[in-house]
């Protein structure tokens, strides 16, 4: 007993430990896996029992804790409102109180809540009892299967020297987001091994309304909530059942089988755990810890419609193969729970390493807090042989697989684990190869509302070309160089850590052409590991394995065809783009937009790579020429008139705009000379925009374009037919494999551009971060982090820790926004909240294991 005892205080420090964070975010993940299973503490800077938790859209989720002290009739919530249950009346049998909370922290995976229950009068101890509600959602880098898996884990620390029953109970909201939906439910026993077994309350809608949405919810798919057996467990009324719980300090072990509605008699689904922590076996003059282990697991199958190769097809969860019941999903995940516990923490600690390095414990805290919410956006499909990720552009629109929104957080995923950036393109990749997209240039999203990925066969999908095709040529580049460097990525670094000798770690196996090119191969046993910690299902390394390059010229040569046709695109329309949307759609139509031409011409820069990838050397050199032309181009019409900084249009005098696409040129390696500190002028001290010269207009002017300037001039689209015209003349089979033309190394994009920029980033700062440009006061955070990246140590800083006062200080109520007020602090009109776009924010880390390293 003392040993059991010993190890689980040991586990509860670890966890706490492990979840060292010093900002106080206003709402903060507690279980976050996908698109329909995202539950957030919305008060976190309160006390959780002041509010329900929450979906990410705000709307109040049935999840409550309840504590009883048994000797002292008082019932003490810890999470949700079941106080609301309660009455106060003489004859109740039980007085409600309040513990002393001792507020919560966080790292990538886990969220933990910390209380102290008052010793009761008549106890032999003052010390109160101590009690951790830890919530994980596992991020595992080395396995896709562990991650594909959409359940979560909440563990119950008690430490103490009297007696504490908790009770946890969800209601139907967990299935629905119409609570006049009706829903059924029933009690499982499901074996875990010889000696143990779960109890699991299902929870559905009786009549489930599939790839359907209401309120964002998911209404189809079925909870699972799951706990060890000898827990006590009682469905019913919500107030009943708190009410008799908190009078008896027990449930009744009671099943309700009057189905009905989710807010007719709301029904709950509870299980309580008593800790004796002040029984006759125990010394009650020291303490005593017990533990308790529940899971809660949203279970959808299918969970997309997506428009495949194959026609529109019901896309199965990835789990599913190696799964085949919800049974064996539930308790596999159950009794994994100490080997995902280590897989998240050996991430949480690497991350919180790298990032701490990388900025500061500001930026330390930023990347964990952003790491779920990228996450939470995606569902993993597909099969072994040819995994997919599915990805809801949350909160701004609800497409499927938006290119504009997948490319902001392709940081993440390159730092992470960039097979997942794989599996993020396949299906835009796959849907064009098919011939189902009938414009040339990428499409901008996989279906106007998730899970609904049926493409827009009438090519009307939103009007992005230059944005898309920058996008896919972009991200496509930065994968291939992840499988051909052997600079590393998170998930090979800890892959490589030894798992049990002899074990040879799986690794990316070149595949025919007729066969999917980023399997999963993970065995899930081997009998030579019978005595030594093995993980099972881990991916193996990605990067730089000995078939890494031939592999990777095996994807372009399958996908060539499309980045050649977006480059054509943007050979022709993006040096000049015309009135179009970038990413920042909110924003409006503009022609001429600086930063997204700049974005477009990187692009061509990458297929310069892709056809050198190939071997293709003379499109390779044309591709590179035309780069390099439009480049010269591009400063001429983008820049100041004294060469300060990027105007936001060419045609927009006195403009300015945060320049991210630098983050691309230099993530692909085209900019080789590092950032200095700060470049002479500038200051660790941020000030507020003086007006620095006749091309600089202040943040608050909300200036229009101005008229009667001197346009670009008009040489420049003849000539750019000109060169269009000559490459796709010139190239044919017969002179691909001619040597390219050798050139002297130097950066792409000019330094001084780097420089300008990152010092006059320094004169815009504004309060809570740096602009996205001269028209409002909101600022981009993703692009900011981006912008961050490249710019000098200072600036770096500075961005960062504007980023934490705001994080601090903002009374914005929903999972961390990306779009916000620099000086109020506010949504800024546009609500954008819990998007994964904030995958951005780990720019930096990714910048550091790419070309610099």
């Amino acid at each position: 007993m003392a040993g059991h005892v010993a190890s689980l205080v040991a586990a509860a420090l670890a966890v706490g430990t492990a979840c060292a964070s010093t900002l106080t975010p206003p709402t903060l993940p507690l279980t976050v896996r996908n698109p329909y299973f995202s539950t957030w503490l919305g008060n976190a800077r309160d006390v959780p029992w002041n509010k329900w938790p929450m979906f990410y859209t705000g709307q109040e989720i049935g999840f409550s804790v309840l504590a009883s002290v048994p000797s002292s009739n008082l019932a003490y919530p810890l999470l949700g409102r079941p106080q609301d249950s309660l009455e106060a009346r003489p004859d109740a049998g039980y007085n409600v109180s309040f513990p002393n909370y001792r507020g919560a922290s966080y790292d990538a995976s886990t969220t933990n809540l910390t209380y102290e229950i008052p010793s009761p009068s008549h106890s032999n101890t003052s010390e109160p009892v101590e009690i951790v509600l830890s919530f994980l959602s596992p991020i595992t880098p080395t396995s896709t299967v562990r991650q594909s898996i959409p359940a979560t884990y909440l563990s119950i620390y008690a430490s103490g020297s009297f007696d504490v029953v908790l009770s946890v109970d969800l209601n139907g909201l967990w299935v629905s987001g119409d609570t006049s939906s009706e829903i059924e439910w029933q009690l499982e026993h499901f074996e875990l091994d010889s000696n143990r077994s779960l109890k699991t309350w299902m929870v559905k809608r009786r009549s489930e309304a599939l790839f359907t949405e209401h309120w964002d919810r998911g209404e189809w798919g079925t909870l699972a909530f799951s706990a060890p057996s000898d827990v006590h467990y009682e469905s019913g009324n919500a107030a009943k059942i708190r009410q008799r719980f908190s009078r008896t300090g027990v449930l009744q072990n009671e099943n309700d089988s009057n189905f009905r509605s989710i807010m007719d008699d709301e029904p709950v689904f509870a299980f309580s755990k008593t800790f004796n922590l002040g029984s006759s076996v125990h010394d009650t003059s020291s303490k005593s810890s017990e533990s308790t282990l529940f899971t809660i697991a949203h279970i959808q199958d299918p969970v997309v419609q997506y428009a495949s190769s194959r026609g529109l097809t019901n896309m199965r969860p990835l789990w599913k193969s190696y799964f085949l019941t919800d049974e064996a999903m539930i308790t596999y995940h159950y009794k994994d729970f100490e080997k995902a516990k280590k897989l998240a923490a050996d991430y949480s600690d690497r991350l919180a390493e790298d990032a701490f390095k990388s900025g500061s414990h500001n930026y330390r805290d930023i990347v964990a807090l952003s790491a779920r919410q990228v996450l939470g956006a995606t569902s993993f499909s597909g099969t072994p042989d040819n995994p997919l990720i599915f990805l809801k552009e949350i909160s701004s629109n609800g497409n499927c697989q938006t290119v504009d929104v997948i490319f902001p957080s392709f940081p993440f995923f390159l730092y992470t684990n960039p097979r997942w950036l794989a599996y993020l393109l396949e299906p835009l990749l796959e849907h064009q190869l098919s011939g189902q997209y009938p414009n040339r240039y990428s499409m901008h999203d996989l279906g106007a509302h998730f899970p609904n990925e049926t493409g827009h066969p009438d090519g009307r999908d939103e009007y992005m070309p230059v944005e898309e095709c920058g996008d896919m040529l972009i991200m496509g580049l930065s994968l291939v160089h992840s499988l051909q460097r052997g600079d590393g990525s998170v998930s090979d670094g800890l892959a490589a850590k030894p798992l049990c000798a002899p074990a040879k770690a799986t690794s990316v196996v070149v595949r025919d052409r007729d066969e999917s090119y980023f399997p999963l191969s993970v065995p899930a046993s081997l009998s030579h590991c019978e005595h030594d910690p093995y993980i099972d299902y881990n991916d193996g390394v990605w990067r730089g394995t000995p078939g890494g390059k031939k592999l990777a010229k095996q994807w372009v040569d399958r996908t060539y065809i499309l980045w050649k046709q977006w480059t054509k695109y943007l050979v022709d329309f993006s040096l000049e783009p015309e009135n179009q949307l970038s990413t920042d759609d909110f924003a409006g139509w503009l022609a001429n937009q600086t930063n997204l031409a700049l974005k477009g011409i990187v692009g061509i820069k990458a297929m310069s790579e892709l056809a050198g990838v190939m071997e293709y050397h003379t499109e390779q050199a044309q591709y590179a020429n035309i780069s390099e032309t439009y480049i010269k181009k591009w400063e001429e019409y983008g820049m100041s008139r004294d060469g300060g900084h990027a105007k936001l249009a060419y045609h927009w005098y006195g403009s300015w705009t945060t320049l991210y696409s630098l983050f691309a040129d230099s993530i692909l390696c085209f900019h080789s000379t590092k950032m200095d500190a700060n470049p002479p002028g500038t200051s660790s001290k941020i000030p507020h925009h003086p007006g620095l010269e006749v091309d600089v207009p202040t943040a608050h002017s909300g200036q229009q374009p101005l008229t009667g300037h001197r346009k670009p001039s008009k040489s420049g689209p003849s000539w750019r037919r000109t060169i269009s015209s000559y490459i796709f003349r010139t190239t044919s089979s017969s002179n691909k494999n001619a040597k390219p033309t050798q050139s002297s190394p130097k950066d792409f994009i000019p330094h001084h551009i780097y420089t300008a920029q990152s010092h006059f980033y320094s004169l815009v700062m504004q309060r809570y971060g740096l602009p996205l440009d001269s028209r409002h006061l909101y600022t981009k955070s993703d692009w900011a982090f981006e912008v961050g990246s490249v710019a000098s140590p200072a600036v770096r800083k500075e961005i960062i820790d504007r980023h934490a006062v705001w994080l601090n200080e903002t009374r914005t109520d929903k999972p961390m926004t990306d779009l916000y007020d620099t000086e109020t602090s506010e949504f800024p009109g546009v609500t954008f909240y819990a998007r994964p776009v904030v995958g951005a924010h780990f720019a930096m880390l990714a910048m550091e294991r790419s070309c610099w390293n």
